[in-house]
């Protein structure tokens, strides 16, 4: 009975069905309704066909391990994440890293804008600077200067350290409200560069491709600078070697030293010259003979200039249009060339002067002067009564005066009287030699550089004229 009532209900439905929707409509929902029952009656298994373009991917887990869920595991860290002591073999032990903040002057930087930059105030600066005497060397301080910082704690000063350079300074130390200053005297590491060059166009140009630092090269054409005018007289050709000491801090180099041998020869002739150091510290260059390599003038005031004017009695003025002697000679050169005194002597004049524009004079022994005009400035602490050494810079080219473009004019007077600056130099004599007395120091100082600067000349230029294989 229960079965009729269903059949009955059942067609009850089906009439409502088909009197309310359209036969199309009846006809897709039926084949749906037939679809998704043959979908239900296939057996699922193992063996299931899976539909094409489907992918089967292994998941690697450990069912050991339990996952809270939708907790994110920490990343592993590997042991390179850790600075391990090589001889410890247990837990790995950061190191602990000091930090110090560090600042190179600059020119127009001043220490109350340093101080503020590093979270220090204006107290802290003159906490530390009248803190001892030796504390004014902060008032002191030029660009290229290095100060450094160590701040463990905010507006805490706990140590300063200046460096002039890296073999000098002081270091500042807090010490009960107080700073103790020390010096800082570092030694370098001294190491031996040896270096030849063949001349094809000039003297600078040569030392660069050999990369020979030009300060070595500006120092090898002062120690020649008496006998080889480097302007006019090398030649195409002409080859010179230089053994001179490096600097090395903690194996970082950090600058060049002095020449210790060089030997530059020109048209021919060669000139060799050593280091030697007397009993008072004083450095000088000789050659094997202990002959000085200085003559009593340089041959030239400038490293870097043409000649633009010889002295010549009876030169037409380039403004004037009139003729005036020029009783010097003129070197053209960059503006702000240094300029360097031709011998020892002492400033008479270095002041504004017509159209010399801003002149030096200088005065030497024997009854010998020189003047320098044109200058853009002088040298640091050039003034009247100043003692100069050869060499020493006195001024920088420039423009003052009655100047057609940048150069230095450029004067040498003989008991009072204009003498010719380039051809007098051969008429003086060298400056003085060993002291006969001091040969057999000097001996004993030099014999061991030289043979070793000879048989590096040896070796060297015996290889760089051996025919190459073809």
């Amino acid at each position: 009975m229960e079965l009729i009532e269903l059949i009955k209900q059942f067609a009850r439905k089906q009439y409502l069905v088909v009197a309310h929707y359209p036969r199309d409509h009846l006809i897709i929902a039926g084949a749906l309704c037939g679809l998704v029952l043959v979908l239900l009656i296939l057996p699922i298994g193992d063996d299931t066909i899976e539909p094409s373009g489907r992918t089967e991917i292994a998941l690697n887990i450990d069912l050991q391990q339990s996952v809270e869920p939708e907790q994110e595991q920490p990343t592993a860290l590997a042991m390179s994440d850790f600075v391990i002591t090589p001889e410890t073999e247990a837990q790995p032990v950061l190191e602990d890293v000091t930090l110090w903040q560090n600042f190179e002057i600059k020119s127009g930087d001043n220490l109350s804008a340093i101080f503020s930059k590093v979270g220090l105030s204006d107290q802290d600066l003159f906490r530390v600077l009248n803190s001892s005497d030796e504390a004014k060397v902060l008032n002191q301080v030029y660009p290229g200067y290095q100060l450094d910082f160590l701040i463990p704690n905010q507006g805490e000063l706990e140590q300063l350290r200046l460096l002039k350079s890296p073999l000098e300074g002081f270091l500042f130390t807090l010490n009960n409200n107080n700073y103790d200053v020390e010096s800082i005297l570092n030694f370098p590491q001294l190491k031996s560069a040896f270096k030849v060059g063949t001349i094809a166009d000039s003297l600078f140009m040569a030392g660069q491709r050999e990369q020979i630092p030009a300060v070595t090269i500006m120092e090898m054409a002062n120690i020649f600078g008496g006998v080889i005018d480097f302007i006019l007289d090398p030649r195409t050709g002409d080859d010179f070697s230089i053994l001179y000491e490096e600097k090395y801090l903690d194996d970082e180099f950090i600058g060049n030293g002095d020449i210790l041998a060089t030997q530059y020869t020109n048209q021919g002739k060669t000139f060799t010259a050593v280091r030697y150091i007397d009993e008072e510290g004083e450095v000088g260059y000789y050659n094997a003979e202990g002959e000085s390599m200085r003559k009593a003038f340089l041959r030239s005031p400038l490293d870097v200039f043409r000649i633009s004017s010889n002295f010549n009695p009876n030169r037409r003025h380039p403004i004037l249009n009139t003729i005036r002697a020029h009783k010097g000679t003129d070197y053209a050169a960059p503006r702000g060339t240094p300029i360097r005194a031709t011998s020892d002597g002492q400033v008479t004049r270095a002041s504004r002067n017509g159209s010399f524009g801003n002149l030096v004079i200088v005065k030497h022994a024997g009854g010998f002067e020189t003047k320098y005009a044109h200058l853009s400035k002088y040298g640091n602490g050039i003034k009247k009564g100043k003692r100069v050494r050869q060499g020493d810079i006195i001024g920088y080219v420039g423009t003052t005066g009655s100047a057609t473009g940048p150069h230095l004019h450029y004067e040498f007077l003989m008991g009072g009287v204009h003498q010719n600056p380039r051809t007098i130099i051969d008429k003086l004599p060298k400056a003085e030699s060993i002291d006969p007395a001091e040969m057999d120091s000097f001996r004993t100082q030099t014999a061991d550089l030289l043979k070793r600067f000879s048989d590096m000349n040896s070796t060297t230029f015996i290889t760089l004229n051996q025919p190459s294989a073809d």
